[in-house]
């Protein structure tokens, strides 16, 4: 039974702990520092608690880390710092050249990438491998929800494929945010909902859905937007698309641990901020 180490059990996390489970893995993970929510999390998902992250890094064979991204860099380099020399596993939303300096931290890195929600179904979540034992981690989600995808190319290419379809689904969602925001702003938003119902009918629902659907997770999306945005001007390109979009995110960032989802006039409210 292959030991593999979890950091940390988030929603996602948490999902992709029980499917390793379910591959036949013994997960651990650290409770040190984390609240009780992550802590209920672990337990549902049968986790085993090592209490510290230089225990979990003692014991295991393999790390998988998934947390937001403007935390992977620093938790990589966490990791490292206790000696671990197994194998590291980064599926976290990350710029490939951020995934390549992660490598440089981590020393063996699979680079990893997950497109769909947290994985309860098969056939409704994709993790995509790339580099080093990328074909060996798939392998440990064999028969679980997840499924594991090896595609060519090194550190850095399953990265990139997920922050192009990030670019698109979360990039567009913010856009459908900020155009009811202004419409609102501008008092035109019902004209707006009766020309969407002539001519795009499925924006009315998709908007509504982009601001109520993200709003208490939008925290989340603000480092993912700033990695895409990094990710395009790398290859050359304009940055500011994701730039905007991260802003987005930050104004919704206040819905975060919301008892309840907030109606689409709060979002766009939180969204509108007067000219200075």
């Amino acid at each position: 039974m292959k030991r593999v180490g979890l950091l940390h059990p988030g929603e996602m996390g948490a999902a992709v702990g029980a499917a390793l489970r379910g591959g036949g893995a013994d997960v651990l993970w650290a409770s040190s520092g984390r609240s009780d929510t992550t802590r209920s999390r672990a337990e549902a998902a049968g986790l085993t608690d090592v209490g510290t992250l230089a225990e979990l890094v003692e014991r295991s064979e393999m790390i998988v880390s998934v947390c937001p991204p403007h935390a992977a860099l620093d938790l990589a380099g966490a990791v490292a710092a206790c000696g671990f020399g197994g194998t590291y596993v980064d599926v976290n939303a990350v710029a490939s050249a951020t995934a390549r300096e992660i490598a440089a931290t981590a020393g063996r890195v699979t680079d990893g990438g997950i497109i769909g929600g947290p994985p309860r179904v098969k056939g409704t979540t994709r993790l995509y491998l790339s580099g080093p034992g990328a074909d060996d981690v798939a392998g440990l989600f064999s028969g679980s929800p997840l499924d594991a995808i090896v595609i060519e190319g090194g550190v850095g290419a399953a990265s990139a494929l997920k922050m192009c379809f990030a670019a698109w689904t979360k990039g567009t969602s913010a856009l459908l945010v900020a155009v009811r925001a202004v419409a609102a702003a501008e008092h035109v938003d019902p004209a707006l909902l009766d020309e969407w119902a002539i001519s795009q009918p499925d924006l009315p629902g998709r908007s509504e859905g982009a601001a109520r659907g993200t709003a208490t997770k939008a925290w989340r999306f603000v480092g993912e937007m700033h990695e895409i945005a990094d990710t395009f001007a790398s290859a050359g390109l304009p940055d500011g698309f994701h730039r905007a979009a991260a802003d987005i995110y930050e104004r919704m960032a206040r819905f975060r641990d919301a008892e309840s989802v907030p109606t689409l006039e709060e979002v766009v409210a939180a969204v509108v901020q007067s000219p200075s």
